[in-house]
């Protein structure tokens, strides 16, 4: 698994710094790549590159689509590290964007980061067609605005040292979390005209989505910062409404079973092809171990 992860995070990485070097000059470059490489594990590149491995979608086409969503995701960090949002100095082992370049930069990267992803899906050299590229840049769009990222990351500072209900809770970690892995699980399927299981892989993978964020809780409640490179035991700390706080410890970690065995149930239907698949979602649950 872990070599397999490394490759994917080698490819997307290659593939940025050579798409970096072909955009024009300019004074936010150095804050945008300082926030985009090298780090992250690539988990929702993995995602891409597993459910594309099902419907034999060709590598390089799942690195543009992987480089795209890992812009998007690094853009999200940005913005959430900073004072006004989670108010976080470090990440990935090492200062927050704003923590090095100041926040108007921080703002400004995120922003740049979030159309470079776009840059990348309409790319001539990205090789599928019109409609598709159409499809994909919609789809990405509404993950990352309001009914997405921005709209769970709203939800989240405004829930902030109140009860909130289980659904509802729910709810925001699927926007803020869950829409960027349905987006990975669906791409490679319009990728590949499978049309009749696009609604079946965006549940997929707003189930992972949702599952991988209960396990980014567990790990802010159990683990160190030392350990993790950002700052954690934070959600206490900020009376963040997290399944974790209603549930309490024990109880979350019978939620999160019982949601791991419904993807795997998903996941099972199509045997020996999905192992990579199987394979990462058990990736993300060993994190809190």
């Amino acid at each position: 698994m872990k070599k397999k992860l490394n490759k994917i995070a080698r490819d997307t990485n290659t593939f940025l710094s050579k798409f970096f070097i072909s955009q024009k000059k300019t004074e936010l470059i150095k804050p945008m790549r300082y926030g985009l490489l090298p780090g992250g594990k690539k988990i929702r590149s993995k995602l891409i590159v597993d459910v594309g491995k099902i419907f034999k979608i060709e590598y390089k086409k799942l690195i543009y689509l992987s480089a795209a969503v890992e812009c998007i995701h690094a853009y999200s960090l940005i913005h959430d590290d900073l004072p006004c949002m989670d108010n976080d100095n470090l990440r990935r082992g090492k200062l927050s964007t704003h923590k090095k370049f100041g926040e108007s930069t921080a703002i400004l990267a995120g922003n740049s980061l979030l159309t470079i992803a776009f840059e990348i899906l309409s790319h001539k050299n990205f090789n599928v067609n019109e409609k598709i590229k159409i499809n994909l840049i919609n789809l990405i769009s509404k993950t990352s605005g309001h009914s997405g990222i921005a709209g769970g990351q709203f939800s989240d500072l405004n829930f902030e040292h109140k009860k909130i209900p289980l659904k509802k809770i729910v709810e925001m970690q699927i926007k803020k979390t869950g829409k960027l892995f349905s987006f990975c699980c669906m791409a490679p399927v319009i990728v590949s005209k499978k049309n009749k299981y696009i609604n079946s892989f965006e549940k997929l993978g707003s189930d992972i989505g949702l599952l991988f964020q209960i396990a980014d809780d567990l790990i802010d409640y159990k683990s160190s910062s030392k350990k993790e490179g950002k700052k954690t035991k934070k959600d206490i700390k900020k009376g963040k409404a997290t399944l974790i706080s209603l549930l309490g410890y024990k109880n979350t970690i019978k939620y999160n079973e019982k949601l791991k065995n419904n993807i795997y149930k998903k996941i099972n239907k199509f045997e020996k092809k999905a192992n990579d698949l199987k394979d990462t979602v058990k990736f993300i649950l060993n994190r809190t171990k």
